[in-house]
């Protein structure tokens, strides 16, 4: 297949898409079959680095909350990441509020109809712009998703490395190249449809797909070699004590910083080692041999990271009073006290919430 055809807008990969997404593709997705951004642009956002069977409860879960953008910009972001615990890449939750008020503030609840325009909002990047405006505005633009990305670098034969910037403008340049001139949605819902179903990343089902006939990679059983991108992600390593400190039916916890890793959650105090807990925790634990309960350890995985922690639960008598309670936490990082009922109800990080429960 040849630019030269998609560009003269007779583009049979165009058209052979179009028919298999209309007849195939997926069409009963709760964000489907509607122009409302709104709806449209949460599950955008969810979908990102996110599986469908995942978000699909998350998004039922948020419309029930927060039916429109405007009921989204008035909450709190404590309302907003309690309904995100769980969905994991927290910043996103924090840019969906944010975009939210944007939205309100700057263009009275209605989202702007080009992707150029979209873009220019908190948390909307290029290829959620150009989703938004093609499924909402029937505009006529390019998406690039990471399954988007797959699908077109193997039908294209694009060995480019996308870790590179000039490579990546030029898969924009060919995806823009190919746009039918009609028909955009379910050509836009077809790229989708294929990179998620059937053009996989590993075991793709060619001998199903539409576009065989256009595939370099199919053609030439190459698909394990695109989309190339040589940049490979350096995964550290984390390990803290989790303290879970109680108090009369309470749980101790804190903020995390607005920046990182479960960026604005709460969660509970970190040391960075047993020692270290116990030297500033040296006189409760004197006063109260058996105060200290050893939790299993456990390893969570984040996509740059795996971080160990070793959870210990600390209980302090029903009787000790208000006063001493309160020495005691200047010890820890500035939090307050949740019933557990609370807890659960707050954003917590998916571990903790396990924990807790």
């Amino acid at each position: 297949m040849t630019l030269a055809r998609a560009q003269a807008g007779a583009s049979p990969f165009a058209e052979r898409l179009i028919e298999w997404q209309q007849v195939h593709g997926r069409h009963a997705l709760p964000w489907q079959n509607t122009r409302d951004a709104y709806r449209v642009w949460l599950s955008e956002i969810m979908l990102q680095q996110t599986q469908v069977a995942t978000v699909l409860g998350y998004y039922q879960r948020f419309l029930l909350r927060f039916p429109s953008v405007r009921a989204l910009a008035a909450a709190s972001l404590d309302d907003v990441f309690a309904l995100w615990s769980g969905l994991g890449y927290y910043t996103r939750a924090r840019n969906l509020h944010r975009c939210a008020q944007a939205v309100v503030q700057q263009h009275g609840g209605h989202f702007p109809g080009s992707s150029a325009e979209l873009m220019q909002l908190p948390g909307i990047g290029r290829s959620t712009a150009a989703a938004i405006a093609a499924f909402c505005f029937g505009e006529r633009v390019a998406i690039l998703d990471g399954n988007v990305k797959r699908v077109l670098t193997r039908v294209l034969g694009f060995d480019a490395d996308l870790a590179e910037a000039r490579a990546e403008r030029a898969l924009w340049a060919q995806a823009t190249a190919l746009l039918p001139e009609r028909g955009i949605e379910p050509y836009t819902q077809g790229l989708m449809d294929l990179g998620a179903t059937l053009c996989t990343a590993r075991a793709p089902q060619c001998l199903l797909c539409p576009v065989q006939v256009d595939c370099v990679a199919a053609n030439t059983q190459t698909q394990e070699r695109y989309p190339v991108k040589t940049r490979k992600l350096k995964r550290g390593t984390r390990e803290h004590v989790w303290l879970w400190l109680r108090w009369r039916a309470q749980v101790w916890l804190v903020q995390r910083p607005p920046t990182g890793v479960w960026a604005g959650l709460w969660s509970l105090p970190e040391f960075d080692s047993r020692p270290a807990f116990d030297a500033a925790f040296a006189d409760v634990i004197a006063a109260q041999l058996d105060a200290v309960e050893t939790l299993p350890s456990f390893t969570h995985t984040l996509t740059h990271l795996d971080w160990t922690l070793h959870p210990l639960r600390l209980t302090l008598p029903a009787r000790t009073g208000a006063a001493r309670v309160a020495q005691i936490v200047t010890r820890l990082p500035t939090g307050r006290w949740f019933s557990l009922a609370q807890a659960l109800a707050a954003g917590l990080p998916a571990p903790l919430r396990k924990l807790l429960a």
